[in-house]
């Protein structure tokens, strides 16, 4: 799983076309594993699904107000231009990383699973890198969904 991911990270380090369907693989794959990650049964109980999505609101709302980069959409080809960054790079491993010291420190100290800073921490933090890779597809499939539709050649 982390070599797909690292292959699909340094992909999107690259200028390419892509489709919105594999656009939205990344951001998909890094959703399931934050929310597998989410306890509703610790000491937020069913709170923290609103401390997640208020991660992710506030990633969201950064993402559309600070990027400023024009998307250019091929509608015919069914494609968006993506500019390379290594931003996704960079947030599919801090998920990773999240992950990993999350189960280190339940391992060593399970009492931190009852820690209401630690739950709300962590549970926001994922509930943010969630929303950068949301924020940043949601701005792609806007921009396509403002493009007219490509016409078919008969």
């Amino acid at each position: 799983m982390l070599a797909f991911l690292l292959y699909r990270g340094y992909l999107a380090s690259q200028d390419r076309d892509i489709s919105l369907q594999k656009l939205a693989i990344i951001p998909g794959v890094m959703l399931v594993l934050a929310l597998t990650s989410i306890n509703p049964h610790g000491v937020l109980g069913e709170a923290v699904w609103a401390a997640w999505a208020a991660g992710v609101a506030v990633a969201v709302a950064l993402v559309w107000s600070l990027s400023k980069g024009e998307i250019s959409v091929n509608r015919a080809a069914g494609t968006v231009f993506q500019r390379g960054s290594w931003a996704p790079l960079m947030l599919m491993i801090a998920i990773f990383i999240t992950k990993y010291t999350v189960g280190v420190m339940t391992a060593m100290h399970p009492e931190v699973v009852h820690s209401l800073p630690v739950s709300l921490g962590v549970t926001v933090l994922y509930g943010l890198f969630n929303g950068v890779f949301i924020g940043r597809l949601s701005r792609y499939a806007a921009a396509y969904l403002r493009q007219p539709a490509g016409v078919v050649a008969l």
